[in-house]
């Protein structure tokens, strides 16, 4: 793991933490499309199960994603509607960027993928801010923008890896 992996996992867990305490501190809201379920303060360390996965991207991405959709899957059953989407898809796009740089094969990016689109759509689903078929269409693209900069990263850091070592057998 690098600092930037540990910085990245503490900036979406205090994200996270914070939406959490604004969801079960903050008052009724009447634009919210569905009021918030429940002001339990275990909200706040179940979404660090949410967060904190992101931590061993570089390990196996696959699995990072698995765990991450598993984790909003049981938040939102245990604890219904929030509103979660404010972290949740930023986190998303976070995978989305991981999955094209460091999946191994293409099985590894299709399974990522998929893991993301459903923790998107069971995120949405019970979601007080946002809806399905009204956010999924910009959760898909921010995932797909940032799946294809990790993809132009990754292809621009393989490329420069075959000249280095050319330029060393060259030079041997």
């Amino acid at each position: 793991m690098k600092p930037s992996d540990y910085v990245l996992a503490a900036l979406f867990s205090v994200a996270g933490a914070g939406l959490m305490i604004m969801n079960i501190s903050g008052p009724a809201d009447p634009s919210l499309i569905h009021p918030v379920d429940t002001t339990s303060w275990l909200t706040v360390p179940a979404f660090l199960l949410v967060t904190v996965p992101i931590l061993w991207r570089r390990r196996n991405i696959a699995a990072v994603v698995g765990v991450t959709a598993a984790m909003v899957a049981l938040h939102v059953l245990i604890f219904g509607y929030l509103t979660r989407c404010g972290v949740v898809l930023p986190l998303s796009a976070a995978l989305a960027y991981a999955v094209a740089r460091f999946a191994g094969n293409r099985n590894e990016h299709l399974l990522g993928l998929a893991g993301i689109v459903v923790a998107q759509v069971v995120m949405l689903w019970r979601d007080s801010s946002a809806g399905v078929t009204d956010a999924m269409p910009i959760a898909i693209a921010l995932a797909a923008l940032f799946y294809g900069a990790g993809l132009l990263v990754q292809n621009r850091l393989s490329r420069k890896q075959k000249q280095s070592a050319a330029v060393q057998r060259a030079a041997a």
